[in-house]
C-alpha cells in the first residue's frame, strides 16, 4: 500500500511541475526545487520523464512548455490533471442535467467526472464511447446506457468513427443535450482535438443534439488542436472554472451561454438562460 501511495504521490508531482511549467511557460530547476521542496536530483528526474512523455521540453537549467497542435497526453496521464477544477465543472455541470434526460457523455477526465454524480438523478439514458464511463454507469440503477461501437482507440478507454463501425448509426438517434469535452477551445476557431477520427466522431454526437454544452478546464482555453470539432455556432454553453471578462463577453455576444464552477460546483454567473432553455421552452435555432 505504501509502495502505490508513494508512486501516486510522484505522478501527482509530475503533473503539478506539468501545471507549473504550462502556467508560466518556462521554469528553472531552482524555481522547480522551491515550489514542490525537493531536490534537484528529484526534479531533473521528474523532467527528464515528462520530457520521454513528449510533455515539455528540457533546457539548460530547466525546462518550457511544449506547443504542438497534435499533442494528446493519454488517459492515465489526463486522469490527474486539473482534478479538482475538473470535479468543480462536473458539479457544475450536473446543475443541467434533468431527470428524465437524454444526454451524450462524450469520452473525456471531465465527462467521467460528470458520469459519477450521475446517480444523483432519475430515469437518464446515456449516449456514450467512453468504456470507463460505461463501465461505471452500468452499475448505477436509474441510468440506461448505449455504448457507442466503433473502432477502439489504444490508451484511450473510448471508441472512434471507423469505415467498418456502426457509429452512423447515431444519425437515427435524437439526445437532449450533449457534454462533450475537448483538448483545446479558442474564442478564434472553437473546440478542438488532436485526432481526425475522434473529431469525426465529436460532430457525429453534436449533430443529434438539441443542447451543446463543453465542458473544459481553463487549461485549455486559448489553444488550437489539429481537428476542428466545434466551432462557435455549434456550441450552447460552456462550464469551465475561470473565464476572463473579456471572453465571456465575447462567448454571450456569440450566443454561447458562458458558465464558471464555483467551489462545490455553485455556477457563479447563474443559472440556464437563453442558451440552454428550461423544459416547455424553444431553444435557440442553430445554423
Amino acid at each position: 500500500m505504501a509502495a502505490s501511495e508513494g508512486a501516486l504521490f510522484v505522478e501527482e508531482r509530475k503533473m503539478k511541475i506539468l501545471e507549473f511549467i504550462e502556467e508560466h511557460r518556462k521554469a528553472t530547476v531552482v524555481e522547480l526545487c522551491g515550489q514542490f521542496r525537493v531536490s534537484s536530483a528529484t526534479i531533473r528526474n521528474d523532467l527528464r520523464d515528462l520530457e520521454t512523455a513528449g510533455l515539455l521540453i528540457r533546457t539548460h537549467g530547466g525546462a518550457m512548455v511544449k506547443t504542438k497542435t497534435g499533442l494528446e497526453p493519454d488517459m492515465n496521464v489526463r486522469k490527474v490533471q486539473h482534478l479538482e477544477e475538473k470535479r468543480r465543472i462536473a458539479e457544475a455541470a450536473l446543475r443541467l442535467v434533468e431527470d428524465g434526460d437524454t444526454i451524450i457523455l462524450d469520452t473525456g477526465t471531465t465527462t467521467y467526472e460528470l458520469a459519477r454524480l450521475l446517480g444523483q438523478k432519475r430515469d437518464l439514458t446515456v449516449v456514450t464511447n467512453d468504456l470507463p464511463i460505461s463501465m461505471l454507469l452500468e452499475e448505477v440503477d436509474s441510468v440506461r446506457v448505449v455504448l457507442i461501437g466503433g473502432m477502439i482507440r489504444r490508451k484511450f478507454h473510448c471508441t472512434v468513427a471507423s469505415h467498418f463501425s456502426g457509429m452512423n448509426a447515431l444519425s437515427d438517434l435524437t439526445v437532449d443535450k450533449a457534454f462533450m469535452a475537448a483538448n483545446g477551445f479558442s474564442l478564434e476557431k472553437g473546440a478542438s482535438t488532436p485526432d481526425m477520427a475522434h473529431s469525426e466522431t465529436k460532430r457525429l454526437m453534436i449533430s443529434i443534439a438539441a443542447r451543446v454544452v463543453l465542458l473544459f478546464d481553463s487549461s485549455k482555453m486559448g489553444h488550437n488542436s489539429f481537428a476542428i470539432f466545434a466551432p462557435l455556432d455549434k456550441i450552447d454553453a460552456i462550464v469551465t472554472d475561470s473565464l476572463r471578462d473579456e471572453e465571456r463577453r465575447f462567448l454571450e455576444d456569440n450566443g454561447i451561454e458562458a458558465m464558471t464552477a464555483g467551489p462545490g460546483g455553485i455556477l457563479l454567473d447563474g443559472t440556464p438562460g437563453p442558451a440552454m432553455s428550461r423544459p416547455g421552452e424553444p431553444g435557440p435555432a442553430r445554423a
